[in-house]
């Protein structure tokens, strides 16, 4: 018997979970330290007090009537279903928490045994799958606006004017690649989001299980797949975005004068974070520093070429950034080692939507080369490339060098 009563002494003191006891009035009478420490109190001195002093303020007099109510008929059960809990601290500070309540008897009463968890870790996870959820809802709603507005004025424009057969035709096949757009877009955002969305829900899941000190490791190891995760989105929500302000004719070409050079390393320094155990970003820079250049359009145009030599690229393998500065033009190379270009997929590697073969489950949206190519033809610049399947990549691009504004 001894051996048992040190065995759940141990349990209660060691618990990862708040356990908070109280008697039939409503006191406490027993908490472990992991409690005393959620709630910012100091040995046994919330012995004696109600279980409101846990309350919040605004709802401490409810409390009141629902903890009497519950105790004419004590059972166990969660709390909160349908709603969020929240606890106060001693100074005051309120925390999301999620309780499950037991009742038990002893020769000295009856009593109900109160176990708290912190969710506030949990809540923030789940309030931003919220809101990526609501960028693709939002997303998705600005697509049917757009392809509704375009089968508008198509049908207005049909009943202006008497079409040949071959405009009827025409219009007829555009609107067919906009449904098919629009079904490309649903297939590709319901994969792209589906998976990363999944990983930060396991993610913010298993933080909530690591309440230990001890456990600080594995903690930080879920919180930076989560803000990798959160990146990726981020980054695939630009595209679509980007992809939508290139049809409604919203990007310009606002070249100013740039040093270029610092701009590379910044963007280097950046992106770095991005690679694999074992890859390197190697930069090489000729000619002047500073030259007449969009920085805006240019750092989305190297961070897609860059983050696509990382991605393709295996653990270990170097990536170069080489760029040659002359008076009318700017010259720069984008080089991986990666798993390169099959012969077949390199006519469409600019196509919007196209994957190569090769990519396999690699994620991409097969927007960002696209984005790039209209990048460069808005800076009045072209883009090329050189490729082999399984021995990499190399993207060159060349760019006018000159004041846009004449001399006074």
């Amino acid at each position: 018997m001894t051996r048992h009563i040190e065995m759940l002494d141990a349990l209660f003191k060691h618990a990862t979970e708040g356990i908070v006891v109280v008697n039939k009035a409503g006191t406490i009478v027993m908490l472990n330290p992991k409690a005393r420490e959620l709630f910012g109190y100091r040995d046994t001195e919330l012995i004696g007090r109600k279980i409101e002093t846990l309350i919040p303020g605004r709802f401490a007099e409810r409390h009141v009537s629902y903890r009497d109510h519950y105790l004419e008929a004590p059972r166990a059960r969660g709390m909160g279903h349908a709603m969020d809990l929240f606890a106060r601290r001693q100074d005051g500070s309120e925390f999301p928490v999620e309780v499950s309540l037991s009742p038990f008897k002893t020769s000295d009463g009856e009593f109900v045994v109160s176990f708290v968890i912190d969710i506030t870790e949990r809540k923030k996870q789940e309030n931003r799958i919220i809101e990526a959820n609501l960028e693709i809802q939002k997303l998705n709603a600005e697509l049917e606006e757009r392809v509704a507005r375009r089968t508008q004025e198509l049908a207005q424009a049909i009943r202006r004017v008497e079409l040949s057969q071959e405009e009827v035709i025409r219009a007829l096949q555009k609107e067919r690649e906009l449904n098919h757009m629009k079904s490309q877009f649903v297939t590709i955002a319901s994969h792209e989001f589906r998976t990363p969305l999944a990983t930060i829900l396991s993610s913010a899941s298993l933080i909530g299980r690591y309440s230990r000190t001890e456990d600080e490791e594995k903690r930080q190891k879920h919180v930076r797949r989560i803000k990798s995760t959160v990146t990726n989105l981020t980054e695939i929500l630009n595209d679509f975005l980007s992809i939508g302000k290139l049809e409604e004719g919203r990007v310009h070409s606002v070249p100013v004068l740039t040093h270029l050079q610092e701009f590379c390393e910044g963007l280097i320094e950046e992106i770095r974070g991005l690679c694999k155990e074992g890859q390197q970003l190697h930069f090489e820079y000729l000619g002047n520093a500073e030259v007449w250049l969009d920085k805006q359009l240019l750092r989305n145009v190297l961070f897609n070429l860059l983050s696509n030599a990382i991605k393709y690229s295996l653990p270990g393998k170097p990536i170069f950034l080489r760029v040659n500065v002359t008076p009318g033009y700017v010259g720069m190379e984008v080089q991986d080692y990666g798993i390169g270009i099959p012969v077949q997929d390199q006519q469409h590697v600019f196509d919007r939507f196209f994957r190569a073969n090769n990519a396999g489950n690699i994620q991409g949206t097969g927007l960002g080369l696209n984005i790039v190519q209209n990048y460069i033809s808005l800076m009045g610049g072209e883009v090329t490339f050189t490729s082999q399947a399984g021995s990499g990549t190399v993207f060159r691009i060349n760019l006018p060098n000159h004041n846009p504004r004449p001399a006074a």
